[in-house]
């Protein structure tokens, strides 16, 4: 995000790193996120072509994820809050665990399906087992991550420093579909991806483990088990996750959570909490319509490109789309938002103005070019939008908050895909412009909503004290 150049490109650097976290740490929970982002992707630019391959119908393989979903909803909030309490560093190995067991059991699964030792409604139905295991335990990891930047930035940063958090999932979805097709191997077919990332994510995790200090917090827990350890003792003095102004971190360095916003409110941090009721309801809207698009884009490189008789060489213009989406939602989150300093409202507000047209080219594309062309175009939308309602959410609500405010973000985005894939299939097998056209009704509805109710930038970014 260098602004030195004469004549910069929008696409010249990620973010800045935040000065109060060191860069061998952001590098690591950059990985994180960026595996378990190229992980899915790839396995998202297979699944069209495995489906077919397994002549299950299109809406079976989106319903596949819908429990893993729901699972995600449910779960986040939980291991958010476990954050707080035992640290972020363990919920993040949790996360990396939860998906390298998930990849490994989904690409067994599939090959015993493909090789006809399963037959093929038994090996959707293991696949979706084992993919309940990335929403119950994956969703550890991004809570956490988010809270530990989020906690450790001032304010009037905090939205670029989640810029770059989120990019790290936009670089993986350009390696995860480059890659996959290189991936499918002759023992492995079509499973390759699945097996070779979760051997990537062993060696993240190795790492992981090695390589971050342990912040868990240096005073026992009380009270109730949500609160705790926030209960029986004065904030004043100890403050979460051991970060008053007398502790330090285990490896010796003052942690960063410590500012004026320590005090940890009573109960749990609701969704439909005043300060979060219009982030959430522009997030579950805006997810949805993105959820669909994603449910759709795959199946429809195989029918009008006239390859749903020879699924397997569908792997690769698939990926091709899902990467162009990729490297345009970089092109958001490395070079726009920060370029044109977008707060969370402009980038929330301009970035779903800009998916709804993206939507209705992609709706009417009838080629790979065109069909690139409206999915980087959505994306582009998607990869302003979804940052800003992720910073947005940070904002409205206390520092001390932070990992609760995290725990909100997963599930809101997890709760867009428990039926808006399998929803946009179903409806897009109907009609195109069926689904298409209510991906559209959603992006007015958020542009609207968003408009009337989001709290403004320079409110939402001053800092505080």
């Amino acid at each position: 995000m260098a602004d030195s150049d004469p004549a910069p490109s929008v696409f010249s650097a990620p973010p800045a790193l935040p000065q109060s976290i060191p860069r061998e740490r952001m590098a690591l929970l950059f990985t994180v996120m960026l595996v378990t982002a190229a992980g899915n992707t790839a396995m998202q630019s297979v699944m069209p072509s495995i489906g077919t391959a397994l002549g299950v119908e299109d809406v079976w393989i989106s319903l596949a994820y819908s429990w893993s979903a729901l699972l995600w909803v449910v779960c986040a909030p939980i291991w958010a809050d476990r954050s707080d309490q035992r640290g972020r560093k363990a919920m993040m190995a949790l996360g990396l665990s939860g998906f390298i067991v998930s990849m490994g059991f989904c690409g067994l699964a599939l090959w015993l399906g493909l090789t006809n030792a399963l037959p093929a409604v038994w090996a959707l139905i293991a696949f979706a087992a084992a993919r309940s295991l990335y929403g119950g335990f994956g969703s550890a990891a991004p809570p956490a991550v988010q809270a530990y930047v989020a906690s450790r930035t001032p304010r009037s940063e905090r939205t670029q420093a989640l810029s770059l958090i989120a990019s790290s999932f936009g670089l993986g979805t350009v390696i995860g579909p480059a890659l996959a097709p290189l991936m499918v191997l002759p023992f492995l077919g079509l499973t390759g991806p699945f097996i070779i990332f979760a051997l990537i994510g062993v060696a993240a995790l190795v790492t992981l483990r090695l390589r971050l200090p342990n912040d868990e917090p240096q005073f026992p827990a009380r009270g109730n088990p949500y609160d705790a350890p926030y209960a029986g003792g004065s904030t004043a003095g100890h403050r979460h996750d051991g970060t008053g102004p007398d502790s330090t971190g285990s490896d010796g360095t003052e942690q960063g959570e410590a500012e004026d916003e320590d005090s940890l409110p009573e109960g749990k941090l609701r969704w439909r909490d005043p300060r979060l009721r219009p982030w959430v309801t522009v997030g579950l809207l805006g997810g949805h319509a993105q959820a669909m698009i994603l449910g759709i884009s795959g199946f429809l490189v195989l029918d009008r490109l006239g390859l749903r008789d020879t699924p397997t060489e569908g792997a690769g213009p698939v990926g091709l789309v899902l990467m162009a989406g990729a490297l345009a939602t970089l092109l958001a989150q490395w070079g726009l938002i920060p370029r044109l300093h977008l707060g969370p409202r402009a980038a929330s507000l301009w970035g779903i103005a800009v998916a709804g047209a993206g939507a209705a080219i992609l709706g009417a594309a009838q080629d790979l070019h065109s069909i690139a062309l409206g999915y980087a175009i959505a994306s582009l939308g998607f990869g302003l939008f979804r940052p800003g309602t992720t910073a947005g959410t940070s904002l409205a609500v206390s520092r001390a908050e932070q990992g609760r405010a995290g725990g909100v973000t997963a599930s809101v985005a997890g709760a867009s895909f428990i039926y808006a894939p399998a929803l946009g299939v179903f409806l897009y097998n109907r009609s195109d412009w069926l689904g298409f056209g209510l991906i559209l009704l959603l992006c007015l509805a958020v542009f609207v909503i968003g408009l009337r109710t989001l709290q403004p930038d320079e409110k939402l970014t001053r800092d505080r004290g």
